[in-house]
């Protein structure tokens, strides 16, 4: 069964909107509080809560990742940037995972992979870092051999293929293409022993041939399943989610 990885950061952006100076994360007046949408998503079957504290903390704050760090029952994954800052965070946090991606503060959300190749030893020093710890590390890249090969020689455990460009061209002449490299790159890392992971712009439509990719473990869904909950609440959105996922 492939396991649904909840990124909710989206419920944090909504909060920031009217209350980044509030002084505080939750309580009184401040709505709505992600890490409580958090719980509600495991209770609904989320296998997991991924968060990403980005540099200048537009949706996430640290109080929020703290909290959900606290939470025995959640199994957190924390995106982050291979930054000291974000390391020392991380290594004090303990998630359960983290996963390294790229990080700028022009986009609007995470736009590309990791480049590995060209930041081999920043993303060597983190993943060590990480290894040591227990911390499981994936590694957020293109479906590009020679990012996934390097992968496997830096002993990250898992990789996340970035889905991005096959999300964007899906109504286009490029999906068959893109779709063909994320089964390609999941084979080849498969083969190297690399746990799969997989997300960005996966959605209620392109998740049913995403969920054919072989080898998949995990899937990282954020913006589709808050977007619908505004319709159907989240429960019933992770649900369904949840249930295409697996047919």
């Amino acid at each position: 069964m492939i396991l649904l990885g909840l990124n909710i950061d989206h419920a944090a952006t909504l909060r920031q909107a009217r209350y980044r100076s509030a002084g505080a994360t939750h309580g009184g007046n401040i709505e709505p509080d992600p890490v409580e949408i958090a719980f509600r998503c495991e209770k609904a079957g989320a296998d997991g809560i991924t968060v990403h504290l980005r540099e200048d903390r537009r949706h996430m704050q640290e109080d929020d990742v703290l909290r959900l760090g606290a939470h025995p029952g959640t199994r957190l994954n924390l995106e982050m940037a291979c930054t000291p800052a974000m390391t020392e965070f991380a290594l004090k946090l303990k998630p359960h995972s983290v996963c390294l991606v790229p990080e700028s503060r022009e986009e609007i959300t995470t736009e590309g992979g990791l480049d590995v190749v060209k930041h081999r030893a920043k993303v060597a020093r983190v993943t060590d870092a990480m290894n040591a710890a227990g911390i499981k590390t994936s590694l957020f890249i293109d479906p590009e051999p020679e990012q996934i090969a390097l992968s496997a020689e830096l002993h990250a455990p898992w990789i996340e293929l970035h889905t991005g460009a096959y999300a964007n061209a899906y109504y286009g002449p490029g999906r068959a293409a893109e779709f063909a490299r994320l089964v390609a790159g999941a084979k080849q890392a498969h083969a190297l022993g690399l746990v799969v992971n997989a997300g960005h712009g996966i959605n209620y439509v392109n998740v049913a041939e995403v969920r054919t990719i072989p080898h998949l473990h995990e899937l990282n869904i954020g913006h589709s399943v808050i977007s619908l909950a505004l319709f159907t609440g989240i429960d019933e959105a992770v649900r369904t989610m949840k249930a295409l996922m697996n047919g």
